[in-house]
């Protein structure tokens, strides 16, 4: 099944996953240098990162929601879309509270609460992660029809059923 939202042709939503999830997932590497150094600046540039991963998901789940909805009904794909769809909802939605809880005291040491959050963000991210993985190279989600190891690129305008000529 192809994407729907492409650029170049290759799928967006696969693109755009990485800011988010590398964002957050820094976040909490910052957060536990923060807990293990007692440095504040570390827990300050944790808070931004999640900022950012949280603009870069809302950013990133428009395009899935796109290609989620080409999925076929009654498929395993659409059930597994669904999932993982849903729980970066709940990724997404605990780091938002995370960055809640530290908003008032950017610049000052997280609430614990914070932190919990944060880390059971990245804990569900990787199981979502995952689940994306399942979507892509399991079940073929976003790849081009008739992919094979010597596709022609994507911006020559031919099928991926084609072979690419060798010069």
């Amino acid at each position: 099944m192809e994407s729907k939202a492409k650029l170049f042709g290759h799928a967006l939503h696969p693109i755009l996953v990485v800011f988010p999830l590398g964002l957050l997932a820094t976040a909490v590497i910052f957060d536990l240098v923060y807990l293990a150094s007692g440095n504040l600046t570390m827990a300050i540039v944790g808070f931004w990162m999640i900022v950012s991963g949280i603009i870069g998901g809302l950013v990133a789940a428009l395009f899935g929601w796109i290609d989620w909805f080409e999925i076929p009904q009654n498929t395993r794909a659409k059930r597994i879309g669904l999932l993982h769809g849903v729980g970066n909802v709940f990724v997404l939605v605990l780091f938002l509270g995370s960055w809640w809880l530290r908003r008032e005291s950017a610049s000052d040491a997280p609430p614990s609460t914070a932190l919990v959050l944060s880390f059971a963000g990245a804990g569900l991210a990787l199981l979502t992660g995952w689940l994306g993985g399942e979507l892509v190279e399991r079940l073929g989600v976003a790849v081009d029809t008739g992919a094979h190891l010597d596709s022609p690129s994507s911006l020559s305008n031919r099928p991926a059923t084609e072979s690419a000529t060798r010069r």
